[in-house]
């Protein structure tokens, strides 16, 4: 927790938003929430509160009520903006609708602000080139959910100064995130291509029949997602082999090689391989299931995050 009482604006307050005021509140932020839409900005408190206590369960926050105690809502954009150090910007996926938002926080919050965008898919200078404070701006790409999955991929613009940057990796850091730094813009960060890779070939080996679709989830959540939840790609192949990376490159460069010569491309995104796919999944996204999945999603990975936490505090 930080030792001083610091300000943050949460712009766009639904799903991604009151994570990251759940985050910032817990960490001893103040945190003001602003959305245009006035029933999504009502409801955001109380849901904030739960998911607060939701983490005290687990053990994953300390004070609950005092961090609820730190939300508020703000009647106005410019009265969230008001003495922040940070916002976090977290409205649609629309290059339009970020350059309005954008030149708006450009215009209010104090100059020394960062200006982060929570955007998945659109970088940096496709909506601050025109700014006057353009250097302050860049990108904070959460994992959904942020307030139980660290990761914050941060990506700056041509013209984002590095002092932006490092400012914000410390912030994150200092509110329990883990940040990670992309060099320069490149179309969907790393986390998306990481992603957009393996399901690509998800996509293939279902549809072209090799796997039913519930074993290829099974392959991923009780097996590579096992061991990729401690270790990462480079750190798996450095113990897999006896000579480390060096040797584990020496011994399977040519399977590889045979492998990415046949690597799926777009077309199983296309029919009639996506209505295999789709014919393949045994279940219907009806409201009762997606509940029940997000449910079960979010204590398992709150019970993970309560692990990682014990094991550092040990270490």
């Amino acid at each position: 927790m930080t030792d001083t009482v610091r300000n943050v604006a949460i712009v766009g307050s639904g799903l991604i938003g009151r994570a990251w005021a759940t985050i910032f509140a817990r960490a001893g932020w103040n945190v003001r929430l602003n959305d245009p839409h006035i029933p999504t900005l009502k409801a955001a408190p109380r849901l904030i509160r739960d998911e607060l206590h939701a983490l005290a369960r687990h053990g994953l926050c300390s004070d609950p009520d005092g961090a609820v105690a730190r939300v508020s809502i703000a009647a106005s954009l410019q009265e969230a903006l008001l003495d922040v150090e940070f916002v976090q910007e977290n409205g649609p996926e629309i290059v339009e609708d970020k350059k309005a938002i954008f030149a708006q926080l450009d215009r209010l919050a104090p100059p020394n602000a960062l200006l982060v965008s929570s955007t998945s898919a659109i970088t940096a200078s496709r909506f601050t080139e025109t700014l006057p404070g353009r250097a302050r701006c860049l990108v904070g790409h959460p994992v959904n959910p942020p307030h139980l999955v660290p990761l914050v991929e941060l990506c700056g613009a041509p013209w984002t100064s590095p002092d932006a940057i490092e400012r914000a990796r410390n912030i994150y850091r200092e509110i329990g995130q883990v940040p990670v730094t992309i060099n320069r813009e490149i179309n969907g960060f790393v986390l998306n291509r990481l992603q957009g890779a393996l399901l690509a070939e998800a996509f293939r080996l279902v549809g072209e029949g090799y796997i039913s679709a519930e074993d290829l989830d099974h392959t991923v959540k009780d097996g590579l997602g096992l061991r990729w939840s401690f270790l990462g790609p480079f750190e798996t192949i450095e113990l897999n082999a006896p000579g480390g990376i060096p040797d584990y490159c020496a011994r399977y460069t040519g399977f590889y090689k045979e492998l990415a010569a046949s690597a799926a491309g777009p077309d199983v995104y296309q029919s009639p391989n996506v209505d295999r796919v789709i014919a393949a999944w045994p279940h219907q996204p009806t409201p009762e299931r997606i509940a029940e999945l997000t449910q079960r999603r979010n204590e398992r990975l709150a019970a993970l995050a309560a692990h990682k936490t014990r094991q550092t505090d040990k270490s």
